[in-house]
């Protein structure tokens, strides 16, 4: 039996099992294994049966309520058992983390994205600027002498796709050519190659987020915005996002690197090019 350090004490290492857990869910082993931890952390008096029923349910968010996740955030109080509860329950090294991108393009649109970190509008707020403006240009944007620009999230990932695309000697970059982050979830369904992996997907199961892809937040009324996940670390993302600030803004000042999304909150989902 393996042991493992968490912020509650010592306690089994017991792997995250690869999906949501929900009142309902019968899984003898893993489900056990949370109800005890439960009864151990003083988060209820109940049945170590197997069976995920109302009482594991309440349990759940009494803990999600007293204790925060690995990070030192608060957790979502839903009774629901993800990644962020899971990883609290059971340590840092019960829930997996990925920081190695699947394939010579996706690093490349990373390592890129990186060298762009701390790229500013100028003037601030006014969605310009020397670099600024090549990432829109490169999505066909118009702009006009003296007239703001646009916002740049989305020209900001595809730009960095073509420079990896063209380092690595490939005949055209195979990122939807799009100012939209929004349209780019669209246009996605339909070409070939090119994963999509919705929020539903992604909250079960993080392993099938890679470094590389690109998230998709939908705010309502046409309003999106996006940035290149470089690490997938225990439920939480850290991201690389043009068009932002260091609150996480949609329409922010510059590029960015921040640790603070949580894959629940990405709305519509991720875009994976690592087939390519």
């Amino acid at each position: 039996m393996l042991i493992t350090q968490t912020p509650l004490g010592m306690v089994e290492l017991i792997p995250y099992p690869g999906r949501l857990l929900r009142i309902g869910d019968f899984d003898i082993i893993a489900v056990t294994k949370v109800q005890q931890r439960l009864n151990a952390v003083g988060c209820g008096l109940i049945a170590e049966n197997g069976f995920f029923d109302n009482d594991t349910k309440n349990a759940i968010k009494l803990f999600q309520i007293r204790y925060p996740d690995l990070q030192g955030h608060s957790l979502v109080v839903d009774g629901l058992l993800g990644t962020l509860t899971w990883g609290a329950l059971f340590g840092a090294e019960s829930v997996s983390s990925y920081n190695s991108a699947p394939s010579q393009l996706t690093q490349g649109a990373i390592n890129y994205a990186n060298s762009q970190i701390g790229v500013l509008e100028d003037p601030l707020g006014s969605n310009r600027g020397p670099i600024v403006d090549q990432y829109q240009q490169a999505v066909d944007l118009i702009l006009q002498p003296g007239k703001p620009g646009y916002y740049w999230c989305t020209a900001f990932t595809y730009f960095c796709y073509q420079q990896a695309a063209i380092q690595l000697g490939l005949s055209s970059n195979p990122h939807i050519k799009t100012a939209g982050p929004l349209d780019h979830w669209t246009k996605a369904r339909t070409k070939a190659g090119i994963i999509r992996i919705n929020r539903i997907q992604a909250t079960a199961d993080p392993s099938l987020i890679k470094p590389g892809a690109l998230f998709i937040i939908d705010y309502g009324s046409g309003l999106g915005h996006t940035g290149i996940v470089t690490e997938i670390n225990q439920g939480r993302l850290v991201t690389i996002e043009g068009n932002t600030n260091a609150g996480g803004s949609s329409n922010g000042i510059g590029v960015f690197k921040r640790n603070s999304r949580k894959i629940s909150e990405i709305t519509r989902g991720f875009i994976d090019y690592s087939l390519f």
